[in-house]
C-alpha cells in the first residue's frame, strides 16, 4: 500500500530549516543490532542516502543520544529528563540550549506524547501530538487536525526476532524537518521500551 500523500508545511516546520526538503519523503530508520550503546539508529531516506546520525550513548545517566549531520557535526543531543511522571524528553543543542521537549502523556491502550518547541521559519510556538497504537505497528504525528508525518514499524523481521531492534518508517511532509521527526520517533521507541 503506498503511503498517504502528506500536505507541505508554509512557512517550513521544525528546529533546522537545512532539514525541511520541500518533498515528502520516507525516512527508514534500522536499530543497528550489534550496537553497544543500545539505540542506535541508521537513518536514511528511501533512496538509501543516509539523513542523520543517531547514535546512543554507552553510559548515560540520563539515556543520551547524539544526532549529527551525515559528517558527524553535532546537531543535539537527546535526554530522558529524569524524575518526570511519565517518560519524557528534552533536545540540547550543542551550547546548552534546550531545542524542543517531547512528554509522555497518560493514555489507555496507546502511547501518547506532545511535542513543543519554537518554530526556527516563523518563530511561533509549536505543539504536535503523537499518538501510536503499538499493537497496530503505527503512530501519527498531527499539528491541529493536519498530519505532519505517520510512523510504521515494520512486521517481524530478523533483526528484530534474533536481536531485539526495531525498524522504523516516517513518512514524513513537505517542508517539515526530518531530523526533528526522526527524534520523535526514537522518543517513541523509547517509551514503548520501557513497557517491555
Amino acid at each position: 500500500m503506498p503511503p498517504m500523500q502528506l500536505a507541505p508545511f508554509n512557512p517550513p516546520l521544525g528546529i533546522n530549516p537545512a532539514y525541511c526538503v520541500p518533498r515528502q519523503t520516507i525516512l527508514a530508520m534500522k536499530e543497528k543490532v550489534w550496537s553497544l550503546s543500545g539505540d542506535t539508529f541508521h537513518i536514511t531516506d528511501e533512496a538509501g542516502h543516509e539523513v542523520v546520525q543517531c547514535r546512543g550513548q554507552t553510559f548515560s545517566l540520563s539515556d543520551r543520544k547524539e544526532f549529527a549531520d551525515i559528517a558527524g557535526r553535532p546537531l543535539f543531543s537527546l535526554r530522558t529528563k529524569l524524575l518526570s511522571i511519565h517518560k519524557s524528553f528534552y533536545a540540547e543543542a550543542p551550547g546548552g540550549q534546550v531545542l524542543f521537549e517531547v512528554k509522555g502523556k497518560f493514555s489507555i491502550g496507546t502511547s501518547k506524547m506532545i511535542a513543543t518547541f519554537q518554530n526556527a521559519s516563523n518563530g511561533a510556538p509549536i505543539e504536535l501530538l503523537v499518538k501510536g497504537d503499538w499493537l497496530d505497528r503505527s503512530a501519527t504525528i498531527t499539528m491541529g487536525n493536519v498530519v505532519v508525518a505517520q510512523i510504521s514499524r515494520s512486521y517481524f523481521n530478523m533483526r528484530e526476532i534474533f536481536g531485539g531492534q526495531q525498524s522504523y518508517y516516517v513518512t514524513v511532509a513537505p517542508n517539515v524537518d526530518l531530523a526533528l521527526m526522526a527524534a520523535i520517533c526514537v522518543c517513541l521507541d523509547e517509551k514503548e521500551n520501557e513497557k517491555k
